[in-house]
């Protein structure tokens, strides 16, 4: 992507708020997930990143910016729309990182269409596969090692508030999404596991505008009120806010925006 997204977050200080904590970030290879995984290192956690294995260049970047922040980056090539992956993924950084405190869902897959005429059978199952059964996958296969004050974070999306008329379905799974959080919420208050949903607007990452003209790509987010798409380094602090107990103990099964100025989500 030419300009590359901007994920080191120059002007974010770190205090510790995730200090002896293990971060399980899904899709950390890019975009949002790599901008996470950056600032979650600064606050003082060890992170295990999931990715596609054609994404390991990627992946390989976001190591080596996690491990600049002093903080170790464990690598889990695979796929989160296999269970057994998910399963396998989260042992791994038990036994690698020897804990896991916060789960961040953010994996996805999206791709325009149209009509919904032109979404086939292979595509719909595909979106939903990685966009909500991957989420229910990672989230159970975790939940045996969360602790009280343990957290979940899924990233969503203005789509599933709003729709989308060219992600018809995309923007279907983020809404589940949304109804997956408030609702795992509510099943594990008592355990006092927190679960709570980053929703963003336009931001500047490869999944946005990869399969879209770089006349259109050139648009993203140009419709926003602050006229810009906003960059991974920008979402990344409410994936802090959501994780550290010290901002949000208080807080579960909430579904934050975050639109560049827009005020009429939802």
């Amino acid at each position: 992507m030419a300009p590359r997204p901007e994920y080191r977050a120059p002007r974010y200080n770190g205090s510790g708020k995730l200090a002896g904590k293990v971060a399980l970030i899904t899709g950390g290879d890019s975009g949002i997930g790599r901008a996470v995984a950056v600032l979650y290192a600064r606050e003082g956690a060890d992170v295990a990143i999931v990715y596609l294995p054609s994404e390991q260049a990627d992946a390989e970047e976001t190591r080596q910016a996690v491990e600049r922040e002093g903080r170790r980056c464990l690598l889990l090539p695979g796929d989160v729309s296999k269970s057994r992956f998910c399963d396998r993924a989260v042992a791994r950084t038990v036994a690698e990182l020897g804990r896991v405190d916060v789960l961040v869902n953010n994996a996805a897959f999206q791709q325009h269409r149209k009509q919904l005429a032109d979404i086939s059978d292979a595509q719909l199952e595909h979106t939903f596969r990685v966009n909500i059964f991957g989420y229910f996958y990672m989230a159970r296969a975790v939940l045996p090692h969360l602790r009280p004050g343990s957290a979940i974070v899924n990233c969503g999306s203005i789509t599933g508030l709003e729709g989308s008329k060219e992600l018809l379905d995309y923007s279907a799974t983020k809404g589940a999404i949304h109804a997956f959080t408030k609702s795992l919420a509510q099943n594990l208050v008592e355990r006092r596991i927190r679960v709570n949903c980053v929703a963003p607007g336009p931001i500047w990452t490869p999944l946005n505008v990869v399969d879209e003209p770089p006349e259109e790509a050139a648009k993203h987010g140009a419709s926003a009120p602050m006229r810009r798409p906003g960059q991974p380094e920008e979402v990344a602090p409410a994936f802090v806010f959501f994780a550290s107990e010290a901002d949000s103990s208080y807080i579960t099964g909430e579904v934050l925006t975050l639109l560049g100025g827009e005020t009429t989500a939802g």
